[in-house]
């Protein structure tokens, strides 16, 4: 397989605004969307504005190629992939603008839904498209493919919330459709075009048994082909073209921002789950509760409900059940305000009292039950494709037909996986919408399976349209329905289709193959291979959700991105090409090993519950030579002396010029590599302090785990140059001024959580230091009776994996308590103090470590405490300093710090400057004082010092 472009882009044409991708490994690490197809691009082009875009399109033009948008990646359908040039779309076109009522808001490709939301929440507004995938998926791909979720349907998705956009045509014409005069510039720019539009529209109209078929399609969730509906529904040629490029899945046009009608937030929800005996009484339900306006209708067949059933946090409601042919819908009322909630919750329940129910219905507002009925229905798709044969691919595939026909399609499709041999299958999805999924796992790497995987296809096509339904509701048409589109529209609707493609796009060059397509057995081609390749990854569904939480998203790879390079490895070994599995593997080590923060977050956003930190921390452990293994667990014999030396070697680099110090580092980093000795900048505060005194009180309320953090770094200076106290002494202090008596473990200071071993996967110093720490907690702590509390949320967390993974042969540690400091004090101590003097702002940044810990509600708490207005940045993530991750690739912390930085700096300036920057971790403060030249201290320091008496 080439490493380069084969028939190269002009570079002069491609222009400095275009970056181009080539290495092996970026081509095979973008080559794998959420979709069941895999196609390697020969090189993906980065360019950074719309005019940029216009020259890749020449360029590619020029070179007889063909290309494909991608950004999100979360599409299912195909519409993502390409064996030609790719380009990405997300890396460069992130920008969010909010109107100053947010009504509106004008987004890029890249940002995803969550994102949007995040800006828009502050307004009590959001997008009308609600995609389940709203953490990862992007507004190019909810555009491209009309995507519609739970409650949206068909009148808040993008077609009918769409105000305006900035697109970037075939030939090259960038053309905003918000400008007064857009229509008069697309009949200048583009008159070919203009005209055409025209006559389809007139054609169409004139027709009125084709134009009362495209209405029938468009009455339902249907995203196969395009948007023949626009030709109805708009006059103006440019209006035409704007809503045919929805749903057109990057084969029309390039979409640089969206602009949408925002809808109203309705805050006060209430949710419950109606039980039917059978199907059939839970689908001849449904007229009855949608003409309630319900906001969502949610269908689990019995199927799903045993699967359910099988999960850790049933509710009692559906464990109860002896699932027979049962089938339930969840279902949720919305409202603005509480006494509108109550009444339609009220007027719910008196006809849900009318129902052949199998338990009697009720709603709850609390939000710990709806939590729960949602991990049910959220749960379906973790439950099954995780549980997956290894080396099979896990299909979720949606159709939607009309409501009064739902009941025949779900009976249908449960006899065609009886039929074909799909077992564990599970139906669910939006009935409202008459609009359901199905999962299914099959393997195409065995011919006997691939000729299963197309008879189901014939038959599943057959039972769609015949009960005149759409084969795609919400995923778009892509590669694996392209060729039924005529089928689904006969004909002349499907020509008309072609002449839309031929119009616009009259080279060919956008995502050929998607959408549109006359050879009836494309969808069988280029079918993903999914290998077996290691225990921890191998339940990987390639969609996506863990990218945005990366901190290294941007400098190198993404979680997912990690996993596929070890299939692509070993498929290519499989194969026989030792080529490009070397050509990988010798990008692998820094792209994807050392650059990783293993910070967790792709856990805590992963459906399936990895974290790629495990296969990280692993590829290091194997990686770890017997000296350095030697070293680190001598280390961990004798931390005390280390962390004082440490501390020691940071006071003696500060007495000595920054750049002196930096050049010595910088050749050690020659010398011996760049992942092994750390980069000292003049930023790095001195060494820490001395760990605490032990202590062991009779009235002791808590045990004190001073992190090993204070001894190695130094606390913060303020502006005369002066150091604060630094978290461990400022926790301490809090506790002695509420009144909590607290004991401290015997030699403290050698004590540590083992985060240091653990991320290098130095097993033998782990281990040791497990075996020290984790019996003088139990002894400390008199056997569990005492909480132990932590200052720093990284050693918070990483105790909590160290007894977590002790717990099978220290069974009685876990009567041990692990409580981080913010928590704790939140909890226990607030009520006790006073705050003497409150400050006026204050800039947060949670970590990845209080995201996973619960405890980021807790680190807001102390600084509303202290402060009138809290402000945390929506782009806030992950530092990526990760110990010392900072140190040994500075690129890193800058990268992920980026976007968070720029929030603050504008922030900041907008209040002429906030009074406090606090976390709650010191490494953390590091990386974020590094990014934003501005002094991160922990939320606790800032605390003691206003509640001195």
């Amino acid at each position: 397989m080439p490493a380069t472009v084969t028939s190269p882009l002009d570079a002069a044409v491609l222009g400095p605004g275009v970056r181009v991708a080539s290495r092996t490994i970026d081509r095979f690490a973008r080559a794998h969307d959420a979709s069941h197809y895999l196609l390697v691009p020969d090189a993906v082009l980065i360019p950074q504005d719309a005019d940029a875009v216009s020259r890749v399109f020449a360029a590619v033009r020029a070179a007889g190629r063909s290309l494909t948008f991608r950004s999100g990646g979360t599409s299912l359908s195909g519409q993502g992939v390409t064996g030609d040039v790719m380009v990405d779309t997300r890396s460069a076109f992130r920008g969010i603008r909010v109107s100053a009522d947010g009504t509106s808001v004008a987004a890029q490709p890249g940002a995803t839904v969550r994102q949007v939301n995040t800006r828009l929440a502050r307004f009590g507004r959001k997008l009308g498209p609600d995609p389940a995938s709203e953490i990862a998926c992007t507004i190019g791909g909810v555009v491209a493919d009309n995507s519609s979720g739970m409650a949206c349907g068909i009148v808040e998705n993008s077609y009918r919330t769409i105000e305006s956009m900035l697109l970037v045509l075939p030939r090259g014409t960038v053309l905003d459709t918000g400008a007064p005069d857009a229509d008069a510039q697309l009949r200048t720019q583009e008159p070919e075009i203009a005209r055409g539009l025209e006559q389809l529209r007139d054609r169409l109209r004139a027709d009125p048994a084709l134009s009362a078929e495209v209405a029938r399609q468009f009455s339902l969730k249907n995203t196969m082909g395009y948007g023949l509906n626009s030709l109805l529904d708009f006059d103006e040629p440019v209006r035409i073209l704007e809503h045919l490029v929805i749903g057109s899945e990057g084969t029309l046009a390039f979409v640089a921002e969206a602009r949408f009608r925002t809808v109203p937030i309705q805050p006060e929800i209430s949710t419950g789950l109606l039980v039917f005996d059978t199907l059939s009484d839970a689908m001849a339900a449904l007229p009855g509760l949608t003409g309630l306006g319900l906001a969502t209708i949610e269908l689990l067949d019995a199927a799903s409900l045993r699967v359910a059933q099988t999960l850790g946090t049933v509710p009692d409601v559906i464990a109860d059940i002896d699932v027979g042919g049962h089938a339930a819908l969840l279902v949720e009322v919305h409202a603005a305000e509480p006494a509108a909630l109550a009444a339609e919750v009220a007027a719910a329940l008196a006809h849900v009292a009318t129902l052949p129910l199998t338990s009697p219905a009720r709603m709850t507002e609390d939000a710990a039950e709806r939590s729960a009925l949602w991990t049910v229905r959220k749960g379906l798709y973790t439950a099954v494709a995780g549980a997956r044969p290894s080396g099979t691919t896990a299909l979720l595939e949606d159709i939607a037909v009309p409501v009064e026909q739902l009941l025949g399609v779900c009976e249908g499709l449960t006899a065609l996986f009886e039929k074909h041999r799909y077992e564990g299958c599970v139906i669910f999805g939006h009935a409202k919408d008459g609009n359901v999924h199905f999962l299914v796992n099959e393997r195409f790497d065995d011919p006997a399976s691939l000729r299963r995987y197309e008879a189901f296809t014939e038959d599943l096509v057959e039972l769609v349209l015949g009960h005149g339904g759409t084969l795609k509701a919400e995923h778009g048409t892509g590669r694996i329905m392209a060729p039924f589109v005529r089928r689904q529209y006969g004909d002349v609707l499907t020509n008309m289709m072609w002449e839309v493609k031929g119009l616009i796009d009259p080279d060919g060059i956008l995502n050929p193959g998607v959408v549109l397509s006359d050879d009836e057995t494309s969808y069988l081609a280029d079918l993903k291979l999914v290998p077996t390749v290691e225990s921890e990854v191998d339940r990987c569904v390639e969609c996506g959700y863990c990218e945005p939480t990366c901190p290294s998203k941007d400098v190198t790879l993404t979680p997912r991105q990690r996993i596929v390079l070890r299939r692509d490895m070993t498929a290519a070994l499989h194969r026989g090409d030792t080529g490009t599995a070397a050509e990988i593997a010798r990008d692998y080590d820094y792209d994807a090993v050392q650059t990783c923060a293993v910070d967790g977050m792709c856990g805590t956003a992963c459906p399936v519950d990895i974290n790629t930190g495990d296969l990280v921390r692993r590829l290091r452990a194997e990686e770890a030579g017997r000296f350095e293994e030697g070293v680190w667990n001598a280390a961990a014999k004798g931390w005390g002396a280390v962390t004082r030396g440490g501390g020691l070697a940071l006071n003696v680099a500060k007495a000595l010029p920054a750049p002196l110090v930096t050049a010595v580092t910088r050749a050690g980093r020659a010398v011996l590599g760049a992942d092994t000795v750390p980069l000292y900048d003049g930023g790095l505060p001195d060494g820490g302090t001395r760990a605490l005194a032990a202590a062991d009180p009779a009235d002791a309320q808590a045990v004190l785990f001073g992190s090993c953090i204070g001894t190695m770094f130094g606390a913060e200076q303020d502006p005369d140059g002066v150091h604060g106290e630094g978290s461990r002494e400022a926790v301490r202090l809090l506790l002695e001024r509420a009144g909590i008596a607290y004991s401290v473990p015997p030699d403290a200071g050698a004590l540590c959580c083992g985060t240091p071993w653990k991320s290098k996967g130095q097993l033998d110093g782990y281990a040791t230091m497990t075996e020290r720490v984790l019996p003088a907690l139990w002894r400390a702590s008199r056997e569990g009776a005492l909480p132990i509390v932590c200052d720093a949320a990284s050693c918070t967390e990483g105790l909590h994996v160290m007894l977590a993974k002790a717990a099978a042969e220290h069974p009685e540690y876990g009567a041990l308590r692990i409580e981080d400091a913010t928590t704790f004090l939140a909890r226990e101590a607030l009520p006790r103090l006073e705050v003497r003097e409150r400050i006026g702002s204050i800039a947060v940044h949670p970590t990845c470590s209080t995201t996973q810990l619960g405890a980021t509600g807790a680190l807001r708490a102390l600084a509303d405490a202290v402060a009138d207005e809290v402000y945390v940045p929506d782009g806030w993530g992950c530092c990526a300093f990760a110990g010392d991750r900072g140190m040994l690739h500075p690129e890193l912390t800058a990268s992920a710090t980026a976007v968070e930085a720029a929030e603050i700096a504008a922030a900041d300036e907008e209040r002429g400057g906030f009074d406090a920057f606090v976390s709650a971790n010191r490494t953390c403060e590091l990386g974020m004082s590094r990014a934003t030249g501005k002094r991160y201290r922990h939320v606790v320091e800032v605390l003691e010092e206003l509640t001195r008496p």
